[in-house]
């Protein structure tokens, strides 16, 4: 498993860190990793499935799209 050690952090930053994991009745190592592995688990795609890529186009000049034009139903 990789370390990761910061530098120059602010005596109060560290300070509320620490009154968090105490609330949490974690270490505060267990709190900087719950809290790292919360904000990393928002960046990565969930296991088996392809990251979702959107991809924009220009639509063409005229009336707008409407359930009927692009389904050919009345939404039933």
């Amino acid at each position: 498993m990789k370390a990761v050690h910061v530098r120059n952090v602010p005596t109060a930053v560290v300070e509320a860190l620490k009154r968090r994991a105490s609330r949490h009745e974690r270490s505060l190592e267990g709190e900087l990793r719950h809290l790292l592995r919360e904000v990393a688990e928002l960046e990565m795609p969930a296991p088996g499935r392809s990251p979702v890529r959107l991809h924009l186009s220009d639509a063409p000049d005229g009336p707008p799209w409407d359930r009927q034009s692009i389904y050919g139903d009345d939404g039933r």
